[in-house]
């Protein structure tokens, strides 16, 4: 029987990931690591790939995961190496009037290939919040608002943070979302998104815009969806550079 594809899938590991400001911020990454069509397939071929996240899990970034897939592939002589790696990434952010700190937590995510199609995506999720420009036009006082999600997902021909693409994305939109908040700073985001009212199909023309004049940037997909507070349904706009 012919083997095509061995690995370790959806396997919990701690990992440390380097931050742009110099340190380093442990997390636990959900990883799947397999390799394709090894010429000369092994019953402990799998204890390569925990050895090679055993090796690397100290300082995990964009710049190791070409290193990792390579010595998977090369030790297992197979045709490809591939990983998907998901994990939680905190940032402390100040409320902007009282600027009391506070952790959001981002979802995201690096995948690699190595061998005949070699690729490095490095994908953000990040929340924001939008307001309805309809509602705003049509209403005498208020409008309605709600929490989105937009995700960003690059491929990159330099070395890239991820404080920068979220960074982006929360540019683009009506306001932040914080993880706390004093009535003096819900005034201001609520305030803010008001006078910056924008439909999801603004926010990803916005976020494509930015993501185009960033010179590290060789190609991106943006799609971002606002679950609605009126409505049952979400609201949805998706965008590939490929296609601008």
């Amino acid at each position: 029987m012919k083997i095509t594809t061995v690995g370790v899938k959806d396997i919990k590991f701690p990992v440390s990931i380097r931050e742009k400001f110099g340190d380093m911020q442990e997390t636990v990454a959900t990883i799947s690591l397999h390799a394709d069509i090894p010429k000369s397939y092994r019953e402990t071929c799998v204890s390569t790939f925990i050895r090679a996240l055993n090796k690397y899990q100290d300082d995990m970034s964009v710049g190791i995961l070409a290193k990792l897939l390579t010595e998977v592939q090369e030790e297992l002589q197979a045709e490809a190496a591939h990983l998907e790696m998901s994990f939680p990434y905190f940032i402390e952010k100040k409320a902007p009037i009282t600027s009391t700190p506070s952790l959001m937590e981002y979802n995201c995510s690096f995948t690699g290939s190595i061998g005949e199609d070699e690729d490095l995506i490095l994908s953000v999720q990040v929340p924001v919040t939008t307001l309805c420009p309809c509602s705003k036009e049509i209403s005498s006082g208020g409008a309605h608002n709600q929490r989105a999600e937009v995700n960003l997902n690059v491929k990159f021909s330099g070395f890239i943070w991820l404080e920068d693409l979220i960074d982006m994305v929360e540019s683009a939109a009506s306001s932040q979302v914080y993880a706390l908040l004093k009535r003096p700073d819900e005034k201001y985001v609520t305030e803010e998104a008001y006078e910056n009212p924008m439909f999801v199909e603004d926010v990803v023309r916005k976020v494509a815009e930015l993501a185009k004049q960033h010179k590290d940037i060789s190609w991106f997909s943006v799609s971002v969806e606002s679950f609605e507070s009126i409505h049952k349904h979400s609201a949805y706009a998706f965008v590939d550079s490929n296609d601008i």
